[in-house]
């Protein structure tokens, strides 16, 4: 059994060669490729009759020596991160609202929200933006943060919805054989498991959320993109274009890189419980066992007030 998987029979030591031999063909490749790329943004050109220097050239990467260049650029990340953290706080109270009402069982709140949730879900993000700016007249922060509020507020609580939906009907039923009522349940026992499983979803979704500050740029936000591909861009001319852009790429990779590696550590966290082998010592309690231990203590209650006879 060691030597074999359920799926497949381990590879012998042909298989294992000709692996080795076609993943080092592909690395070698991958090389080759990016040394190429590199050797042809690196070498002169000639435009015009004039000769322009590579792309690696000092002469494009000087204005990044200017404080005053990194200030601007910081203005254009703290625009990006203040629409994002607004529009994750929304997204999230609005998710978490429009799951408690789409699993609801009555029809005139869960239909009407099954409407929204839809409509909202099919509309292009830039769209949205571009109603909310030019029909309500707000500010084109407020554009892209509502914007954004109303797409990824949906996809958050339909994966809510999904979690609530995913749990064993037993967890309702024991809520319900203790005295609670239905919206109890959902809210006191339901609810957080759905949340908790579904966390790693939703912070996948609020990196999504992120990168779509970047369609600000349409509407006039002053975001990242905006402010380094446009201003800063128009300011030093398109010298400088392909040096801000490999600026703009690895500040939205640093970022990106570092929610994504979040949402694997919390995925991790949540799979395990969060107790990290801690087993009895202050780890989550089992809502079936929470339940139980509620219905034990409430019937010896009972019993202290009849006397011991029920």
């Amino acid at each position: 059994m060691s030597g074999s998987s359920v799926l497949f029979d381990a590879p012998g030591p042909r298989a294992r060669r000709i692996s080795l031999i076609v993943s080092l063909i592909g690395l070698v490749l991958i090389l080759g490729l990016v040394a190429w790329v590199v050797v042809i943004l690196a070498a002169p050109r000639t435009s015009g009759g004039i000769i322009v220097p590579g792309m690696f050239s000092p002469t494009r990467w000087d204005i990044f020596t200017d404080p005053q260049v990194w200030s601007f650029i910081g203005q254009g990340v703290l625009g990006t991160l203040r629409a994002a953290a607004v529009a994750a706080v929304g997204a999230i109270v609005l998710g978490i609202a429009l799951s408690l009402m789409r699993s609801s069982s009555i029809a005139w709140v869960r239909v009407p929200t099954a409407v929204f949730i839809e409509f909202f879900r099919g509309m292009p993000v830039l769209l949205m933006m571009l109603f909310i700016l030019l029909v309500a007249s707000t500010q084109a922060f407020w554009a892209v943060v509502i914007a954004l509020i109303l797409y990824n507020g949906t996809l958050i609580g339909e994966a809510l919805r999904a979690g609530l939906a995913a749990l064993p009907r037993g967890q309702r039923e024991a809520a319900l054989s203790v005295g609670m009522r239905e919206f109890q349940s959902k809210i006191l026992v339901e609810f957080p498991q759905a949340f908790r499983q579904m966390l790693p979803i939703i912070v996948a979704q609020l990196v999504v959320l992120l990168k779509d500050t970047s369609l600000g740029y349409i509407v006039g936000y002053n975001e990242l993109i905006r402010t380094t591909m446009n201003n800063l861009a128009s300011f030093y001319g398109n010298r400088y274009l392909f040096s801000l852009f490999v600026v703009t790429l690895v500040i939205y990779l640093a970022i990106n890189l570092s929610l994504s590696w979040f949402a694997r550590w919390l995925s991790r966290r949540t799979a395990s419980g969060g107790t990290r082998g801690k087993k009895g010592k202050g780890g989550d309690i089992d809502p079936d066992q929470a339940i139980l231990m509620a219905q034990a203590s409430g019937m010896a209650r009972t019993s202290e007030r009849t006397g011991g006879s029920i």
